[in-house]
């Protein structure tokens, strides 16, 4: 009888536990808040009298001592800039030298960054692949060090290409625990083509490592990608900026500090509000501070982001029936092309 009773209890508390997971994994994404920082600045000038083995720690220790400044936050996420172990002042003649010394040292002190503090860390540098050649490349190492993608530049600059590095024709979506990230780095922020192609992807984060800011087209990517945009830049005066998927500035390094941090929300969708407005209202009439809906103004389209720990921003839309931004733009361009509607 005692064994029965035993296995009765054995099997509710089973039950009450297979409950929890099933619960918890139907929300698992609700809220996913994250943490981003960006540093935009150039490793200090070096000892020109040292031998390279010394630019490479001073490398090291110029990027350790810059990052600990946003540890404290806990980042999920650090991007650096462009060519981000390239010191100032290093002539391109004595360049060659310093990759030779590198090698693999850069890499393998960020991993070990990352894997101290828990963190993801995107990073820019000059990459030579195993046929020698070169790649513009932004390199994504995960919390335990490992190497969890690599983008390399679409579109290098002529004088860079001139310089041996090759141009990449591929755009990795990067998996981290966190959702994807895409990457650009900066004269690819031109090419309309590359960013059609990640309006396709739709990445959770862009990341910019950059010698350039690119003004409104970071705005554009943004917003055309429904995506975050973490810009990192080379030079201080030029903002290093976090904006959301509408393209507005929620963070940005300033005269003072050459870091940002912000803390996201990864469950969001954009909305246009044609068709959606009493759905809008309906939504924050039930969830109140549960949802977020952002209004940019002069746009037509709000950002939708679930503040709720149990119901994702995909279960409100789909309860309200409210229609996404890309769902409304396609049905108008099917609804165009009927015989009825074509001149």
């Amino acid at each position: 009888m005692e064994n029965k009773i035993n296995r009765s209890k054995c099997l509710l508390l089973a039950v009450a536990i297979f409950t929890i997971f099933l619960r918890a994994g139907t929300s698992a994404n609700a809220a996913r808040y994250i943490t981003v920082a960006t540093i935009g600045n150039q490793v200090s000038a070096p000892d020109k009298t040292q031998d390279m083995q010394k630019v490479v720690d001073h490398v090291k220790e110029y990027w350790h001592k810059r990052m600990s400044q946003v540890l404290p936050d806990k980042p999920d996420l650090i991007v650096l800039t462009e060519y981000c172990d390239f010191p100032k002042g290093l002539p391109r003649e004595q360049r060659q030298d310093y990759l030779n010394v590198r090698k693999n040292q850069i890499v393998d002190f960020f991993a070990s960054e990352a894997k101290a503090n828990r963190c993801y860390i995107a990073f820019g540098m000059r990459r030579q692949q195993e046929d020698g050649t070169w790649r513009n490349s932004c390199i994504v190492v995960d919390r335990e060090g490992n190497v969890a993608g690599i983008y390399d530049k679409n579109f290098p600059t002529i004088g860079d290409m001139k310089g041996g590095v090759k141009a990449s024709a591929k755009t990795p979506l990067i998996q981290c625990d966190f959702g994807t990230i895409g990457c650009a780095i900066c004269f690819d922020l031109n090419f309309d083509e590359l960013r059609r192609a990640y309006a396709e992807l739709k990445p959770d984060i862009i990341v910019f490592p950059s010698m350039y800011h690119g003004g409104l087209v970071q705005e554009y990517w943004a917003y055309t990608c429904r995506s975050f945009f973490v810009g990192s830049m080379a030079f201080r005066e030029t903002p290093s900026e976090i904006r959301n998927p509408l393209g507005e500035v929620i963070a940005s390094s300033t005269n003072y500090f050459d870091f940002a941090v912000a803390k996201i929300n990864l469950d969001r969708r954009l909305v246009h509000l044609d068709g959606n407005w009493g759905k809008l209202a309906k939504l924050k009439e039930k969830y109140g501070d549960g949802v977020a809906i952002k209004d940019p103004g002069r746009l037509g389209s709000v950002l939708v982001t679930s503040e709720n720990e149990k119901v994702t921003v995909d279960q409100m839309i789909k309860e309200f029936e409210i229609e996404l931004l890309d769902d409304y733009f396609n049905r108008s361009r099917e609804f165009r092309i009927k015989p009825e509607n074509m001149e």
